[in-house]
């Protein structure tokens, strides 16, 4: 017996609407287009797969194209937004580049909020927000999530500190020890952050505003100085790997 074919095949090409979808007729402009049109070459008929960050991911059709805009009809809804681990990453911002990298990373990984933290030795201040969100849909896109992370606004260290909420655990890679990080992870589930230094690392008064921090729990992510973008992979890996949801679906 020769076997069906699965549809939607996996080459279906996945993007991302920023509008709430349903099903009935949808009409995409500028880059989305752009890229249907030009890029996958997307005829009459052939199937795409539509997220929004509200209502879940979505089948659709291409329709008809025309010279700026490509419509389709939107069919099922495949799956519903799925839930996010409670895992913030608050970290201070790099230089371009390496931040795109970091915020990338940080969603397909499945992180729920990405904060950017102004330290002392932080390079960039202001990271530019419109491209870190363009960086996080591509992969989110890419890594087939249909739940986009929160990019908050910059805020300074003592801030944070300061408005922390009691009952999220701040885990702090500390390059000068700390805690075993997969230990102390997978003994402290429930809502959590990692916060991860610059790349000149926190100053001395930085660290033990961090190390005196009731929420604060300083980890070790191994014998060697990783880069900061490095790091942060690394520590939401670890998290995800001890109270995330890496375990669920591998069914540990």
């Amino acid at each position: 017996m020769i076997a069906t074919p699965a549809w939607p095949p996996r080459s279906t090409p996945r993007l991302f609407v920023d509008r709430a979808l349903a099903a009935g007729p949808l009409t995409l402009e500028g880059p989305a287009a752009h890229y249907l049109a030009t890029v996958m070459r997307a005829k009459p008929g052939d199937p795409v797969k539509l997220f929004d960050d509200r209502t879940g991911e979505w089948l659709a059709t291409v329709a008809a194209q025309g010279r700026r805009d490509v419509s389709l009809d939107i069919g099922e809804r495949l799956r519903p937004r799925e839930p996010v681990p409670d895992l913030w990453l608050c970290a201070a911002p790099l230089k371009k580049g390496r931040v795109d990298w970091l915020a990338e990373k940080g969603c397909e990984l499945g992180v729920a909020r990405l904060v950017p933290v102004v330290t002392r030795r932080t390079v960039v201040d202001k990271p530019n927000g419109e491209r870190l969100r363009a960086h996080m849909i591509e992969a989110a896109e890419q890594c087939d999530r249909t739940a986009l992370p929160e990019l908050a606004e910059p805020v300074k260290l003592p801030a944070l500190l300061r408005d922390w909420p009691a009952d999220r655990v701040l885990f702090f890679a500390d390059e000068q020890g700390g805690s075993d990080a997969l230990a102390a992870m997978t003994a402290r589930p429930g809502p959590a952050a990692i916060l991860i230094g610059p790349e000149g690392g926190f100053d001395e008064a930085e660290r033990e505003a961090i190390r005196a921090h009731p929420a604060g729990v300083a980890i070790t992510l191994g014998p060697r100085i990783l880069r900061a973008d490095t790091a942060a992979a690394a520590a939401v890996a670890l998290w995800m790997a001890a109270a995330g949801d890496w375990r669920s679906a591998t069914g540990l």
